[in-house]
């Protein structure tokens, strides 16, 4: 079966020359290009020549993934339209891509201009590989997307990408502590252990019997892994934090009105909790205005 090609489009409100630069200057698009680490441009013998390129991925430390490519951009005088058309692959075996072809387009419009890519490739390994890219086209997608808009928000609003990628990422990282401190508080110490100092508590809080303090401990653990999971959903980091702003002073509160002895336990409830609400501050103020895949057109034809 045949896979459709991985197509993003984003309206930018900016000139379409500055856009141009943007992406056709190795310096400036390997910046804003999560998929490049470095782009390389060879010189030219005559300039009706393709611009041939070399580029590097880091994959993670100590690897990375080196290809070539060339691009050839045309403008259509009718419409002010440009385009750039692309060919580029690797022999690196380590890529799941072989080599592939696409194109970017830029159209103008009375706001700025339409940006646009389509692009497809050949995998390696076969059926192996066609099965890998099940999950490796998305990833692709993904990330041509969230380029896009990091690009949008340089050209519109000066941010650059680095500052843009650090505060994206840092929300992320700090997202999924979240999510294992939550899951890991629900799951282990309240639903399946049901540790004797969380069923104490609540029951000295409350003032409900042994049996009753349990099943409710229980569904305390429950509500803490719907939680937890609600910090997957890749929108809404900012309320989530927001939310533990509050949540985690008045968790302190009552855990010393539970027991005064916790306050001066090794890594007691005061310490920790005084750590976590830190954190949630600083994923308040990281999370303001992320750049997004989801800004992003995804589909040919589809509008917002």
């Amino acid at each position: 079966m045949k896979k459709n090609p991985i197509y993003v489009e984003i309206d930018i409100q900016a000139p379409i020359d500055d856009a141009w630069a943007y992406t056709q200057n190795p310096k400036l698009h390997e910046q804003w290009d999560l998929r490049f680490t470095s782009i390389t441009y060879i010189e030219k013998k005559s300039l009706e020549d393709p611009q041939q390129f070399t580029y590097e991925t880091k994959v993670m430390p100590g690897l990375k993934v080196s290809g070539w490519g060339e691009s050839k951009g045309t403008h259509h005088k009718e419409n002010g339209t440009k385009t750039s058309s692309l060919h580029f692959g690797t022999a690196q075996k380590i890529s799941p891509i072989a080599e592939g072809k696409g194109f970017w387009q830029y159209i103008p419009h009375d706001k700025g201009l339409t940006f646009l890519t389509q692009y497809d490739y050949e995998v390696r390994y076969g059926k192996l590989g066609a099965l890998l890219d099940i999950v490796f086209q998305p990833a692709m997608g993904w990330a041509t997307a969230l380029s896009f808009d990091v690009l949008k928000r340089w050209l519109e609003k000066g941010e650059n990408p680095l500052s843009q990628y650090r505060r994206f990422f840092l929300t992320m990282l700090i997202s999924v502590l979240f999510c294992f401190v939550w899951f890991y508080q629900g799951l282990v110490l309240k639903v399946l252990v049901q540790h004797p100092m969380e069923v104490s508590m609540l029951a000295k809080l409350s003032e409900f019997q042994p049996n009753t303090a349990t099943k409710a401990v229980f569904w305390v653990g429950v509500l803490e892994i719907i939680f937890a999971l609600c910090w997957l959903f890749p929108r809404g980091k900012r309320l989530l934090f927001g939310l533990q702003i509050l949540i985690f002073p008045l968790l302190t509160i009552s855990a010393v009105l539970s027991d005064m002895g916790l306050s001066t336990a090794p890594f007691n409830p005061v310490t920790l909790n005084a750590t976590l609400w830190i954190l949630a501050i600083v994923g308040f103020v990281l999370s303001k205005d992320l750049p997004s895949a989801k800004s992003c057109i995804r589909k040919k034809g589809e509008r917002r």
